[in-house]
C-alpha cells in the first residue's frame, strides 16, 4: 500500500527467491539476501549493486552456490560486463 506521497507504508513486504521464484516467508530464517557490487574495467567498485535473495529451501538442498552463479552469469550478460 502507498500513501499520497508515493511511499510504501506496508509493515511487511514479502520477498521472492531469485532462483525458484518462491515467496520467502517471514518464518524462513535460513534465507539470505546478497548484494553483489558492480566493478568498472579497472576493478573498482562503481557504487551500483545487484540484489539476489535465496530461500532456505535452495540453501538446504545445497544448490545456493550454483543458483547464485547461474543468476549472476545471466545478469552479467544483461549488463554486458
Amino acid at each position: 500500500m502507498q500513501n499520497e506521497e508515493g511511499q510504501s507504508v506496508d509493515l511487511y513486504i514479502p520477498r521472492k527467491c531469485s532462483a525458484t521464484n518462491r515467496l520467502i516467508t517471514s518464518k524462513d530464517h535460513a534465507s539470505v539476501q546478497l548484494n553483489i557490487g558492480h566493478l568498472d574495467e579497472h576493478g573498482l567498485y562503481t557504487g551500483h549493486f545487484t540484489t539476489f535473495a535465496l530461500c532456505g529451501f535452495v540453501r538446504a538442498q545445497g544448490d545456493g552456490d550454483s543458483a547464485l552463479d547461474r543468476l549472476w552469469q545471466k545478469k552479467k550478460a544483461e549488463l554486458k560486463q
